[in-house]
Formats: C-alpha cells, sequence, structure tokens
C-alpha cells in the first residue's frame, strides 16, 4: 500500500472523528472553566477589610497574633504570600521582600496551571474544525465518483454535514478564549491585591526596625 492510499484512507473517514475530538476537548475546557470558578470562589477575600484588620493585630498585639489571624484565610493566595513574609520579618525586610516574592510566583504557576490548555484550544479549534470540513468535503466528492447518478444534491449533502465541523470548532474555540481572558484577568487582580497586604506587612517592618535602631 502506497503512502497516497494509505492518506485516502484515511481522509475517507470523513469529519465524524474530529467532531468527537472537538466534543473531548469541549468537555476538557469546561472541566478546567469549572475548576478555577471553584478556585477563585473559594479564595475569594475582602482585601481591603482583611488588610484593615491585619494592620489593627500586627501593629496591635504583634506577629504572632497577626499570623493566627490570617490562618482563618488560609485558602486565599494574597494571604499565603503575605504569611511566607511573616515568617521572615525576624531576618528583615530585604528577607521578607524575597521570601513574598518566591511565594508569588508559586501562587501564580498554580493559578496559571492549565490556562495553557485554554488558550491553545481557543486558537486552534477552529483550524481543528476546519480540516473536518475539508475532510468532509473530500469524501462528499468521492462519494460522488462512485455515484454519478446522484449529481449535485450528492454533494450539497456532503458539504452541508462537514461545515458543522467549522461551526464546531468555533463553538468550543470562543468559550475557551473568553474563559482564557477572564481567568487571566482573575490572576492579576489577585496579585494587584496583594500589594495591600504586603504593604501593611512591609510597613511594619520598617516600623519595628527603625525603632530597633533609634533604641541602638
Amino acid at each position: 500500500m502506497n503512502l497516497t492510499s494509505l492518506v485516502m484512507k484515511v481522509t475517507l473517514l470523513g469529519a465524524e472523528w474530529v467532531l468527537w475530538l472537538l466534543l473531548v476537548l469541549s468537555a476538557l475546557s469546561i472541566a478546567v472553566a469549572v475548576e478555577k470558578i471553584v478556585f477563585h470562589v473559594r479564595s475569594r477575600i475582602s482585601v481591603i477589610g482583611v488588610g484593615q484588620e491585619f494592620q489593627k493585630v500586627l501593629f496591635g498585639d504583634g506577629i504572632t497574633a497577626a499570623r493566627k489571624y490570617l490562618q482563618g484565610f488560609v485558602h486565599s493566595p494574597q494571604v499565603r504570600i503575605v504569611m511566607a513574609g511573616l515568617d521572615e520579618v525576624a531576618e528583615g525586610g530585604g528577607a521578607v521582600r524575597n521570601a513574598m516574592a518566591a511565594r508569588q510566583a508559586i501562587e501564580k504557576l498554580h493559578m496559571e496551571k492549565n490556562l495553557n490548555f485554554l488558550g491553545t484550544l481557543g486558537n486552534n479549534a477552529p483550524f481543528i474544525g476546519l480540516f473536518g470540513t475539508v475532510l468532509g468535503i473530500i469524501r462528499s466528492f468521492h462519494d460522488l465518483s462512485l455515484n454519478m447518478s446522484g449529481g449535485a444534491s450528492v454533494v450539497m449533502a456532503g458539504i452541508s454535514e462537514a461545515l458543522v465541523a467549522t461551526a464546531t470548532g468555533l463553538f468550543v474555540a470562543i468559550p475557551a478564549v473568553i474563559f482564557n481572558n477572564y481567568f487571566l484577568r482573575m490572576n492579576r487582580k489577585v496579585l494587584t491585591d496583594t500589594t495591600v497586604l504586603e504593604a501593611v506587612l512591609l510597613t511594619y517592618v520598617d516600623v519595628k526596625l527603625g525603632k530597633e535602631k533609634s533604641v541602638d
């Protein structure tokens, strides 16, 4: 069997397998979207409210009390980032900043997990659908060659079915792009909100170090 015959056999399978592939990819994208929605809902906090109370407890009762307070919000990436810095207060401002930067990188990787899949699917699903359409058209003309008496109606019926693959590709791609852009924006908001809590901790470190220097 030569290569042309092998490719033709694969081509004549038509667009149906492409539709099944798009269906599976669509299910996976929905699963990723649901997982991200659940994550953001569970990790949501009022950053302003937590920040104000964190500042009150930290400056009033100290690090131990502040850490205990933040434990109640440990499900939040913003809080986990600041708690990493809180553990390094004794080492100075530089250590606090480095610890929070390191933890922020970890949290960012966690939040962006599987988002590449949504982005890739959004960019490529239309081409997968178009590929299915091309396969369907090839099969339609092949069927016509085997049944010339059927005329144009044979081709038109096959082509209309093949175009479903393109429509399906767009149907899969559009939600994937929307979800990907939405979650990227949510991730940026989380990291931006973290600066509220970071500012409180860094201010405390500067004040504490300033007092220690004045005592010396």
